[in-house]
């Protein structure tokens, strides 16, 4: 592998934060929940390297936002995200879910700059 190619894959750690996972105690970092997803979606194919390193590409980390959305946001159970993926409705997902997951993502940020600002004030 080249560094370009490199750059384009992403450990299971990355991917965990790019997808703002957290488990229930609200710590972030559930590689668990990425296995789990991997054995029940037979369309996640991350690249296994040295017997157990995981590496993903955009299309299956695109995947993976794409389930998370299905699953985390809309509420959907695990065989209803299973037969969507299967059927031809799953690519009119892409473009909408990718904008949920930004605005997601941009409340998040807001809300932790918020924490930091009312800590800042305190303690002044």
């Amino acid at each position: 592998m080249n560094n370009k190619s490199d750059q384009a894959y992403k450990t299971i750690g990355e991917v965990v934060k790019l997808l703002n996972l957290k488990n229930r105690s609200n710590k972030s970092n559930p590689t668990h929940t990425i296995r789990f997803w991997e054995k029940e979606f037979k369309q996640i194919k991350p690249k296994i390297l040295n017997g157990n390193r995981r590496y993903y590409d955009k299309k299956n980390i695109d995947l993976l936002k794409k389930i998370k959305f299905l699953l985390k946001d809309q509420g959907m159970t695990i065989n209803g995200v299973k037969k969507l993926l299967n059927s031809n409705q799953s690519n009119e997902l892409d473009e909408f879910s990718n904008k949920t997951i930004s605005a997601e993502n941009l409340k998040y940020k807001i809300n932790k700059i918020s924490k930091i600002i009312k800590e800042l004030k305190i303690n002044k």
